[in-house]
């Protein structure tokens, strides 16, 4: 009996690897919420483009890697990629009425009030084995100059567990739209640069994690100093005034 249970386990065909998984199918709640509520703030309110849509996998489980300079971020980043992007959320924001139906239906998974990075990364982990985009701010936190300035590994050992590529994305201007510390949004234009994939590390050694950390850092910032998307041309970030202002300039 043994041996015919061993015969049938190793006769099963193996699991197919997260890259290749068909995405999950967004579902109805999500495709209102992107195109009733996310289109109008990014596209009329914040006369939002997005550049790079033809390097987004349609199918399959993949890191995607920004810069975060707001509280916007997250749902202007799964509406911009054309396909639902799942980030972690605290786990009380789920019992919240209508919220928590909102943020579970765009993809968001829970993860308990002071649980470990390492609990965080198994979630995260569970996401990706199902075929999801998951999405990490590569800071892990909001910055005041919108930019990739203490990138975490993070998003790297994800992408070396599950053996999917991370892709990165440039988010232009958000902090100056809805950074930390503004009570307000301003309303200036907010663009998203979408880069070519970066392969998943060779292992889940330090040194393997921060040579694709720091190539996703490099496209990033790149990105970002492109500046604005112009019709027909790249921006320069001084012309368009994507970066953030000086010291001196009165709006900072």
């Amino acid at each position: 009996m043994g041996s015919m249970r061993r015969a049938l386990r190793r006769s099963r065909p193996p699991a197919a690897p997260p890259a290749l998984l068909s995405t999950p199918k967004p579902s109805l709640t999500y495709r209102l919420i992107s195109y009733l509520l996310v289109f109008p703030i990014y596209r009329l309110l914040f006369r939002g483009r997005t550049a790079g849509n033809g390097n987004v996998p349609v199918e399959g489980a993949l890191v995607v890697v920004a810069n975060h300079g707001s509280h916007l971020d997250p749902p202007l980043l799964g509406h911009a990629l054309g396909r639902p992007v799942a980030f972690m959320a605290k786990a009380e924001l789920f019992k919240v009425p209508l919220l928590g139906l909102i943020i579970r239906a765009c993809g968001a998974y829970p993860v308990s009030r002071g649980a470990s990075d390492r609990e965080a990364i198994r979630v995260a982990t569970d996401r990706l084995q199902q075929g999801w985009a998951t999405g990490v701010f590569i800071d892990g936190s909001r910055q005041a100059d919108g930019r990739v300035n203490n990138p975490q590994a993070g998003a790297a050992l994800l992408a070396a567990r599950a053996g999917v590529p991370l892709l990165p994305v440039a988010i232009i201007n958000s902090h100056r739209a809805f950074g930390p510390g503004q009570s307000a949004p301003r309303l200036v234009p907010i663009h998203i640069r979408i880069g070519t994939p970066v392969p998943p590390p060779a292992s889940r050694r330090r040194a393997d994690l921060d040579l694709a950390t720091a190539a996703v850092q490099e496209q990033i910032n790149r990105m970002l100093d492109e500046g604005l998307i112009s019709a027909g041309r790249l921006a320069p970030a001084r012309e368009q005034g994507a970066l953030p202002p000086s010291p001196a300039d009165p709006d900072h």
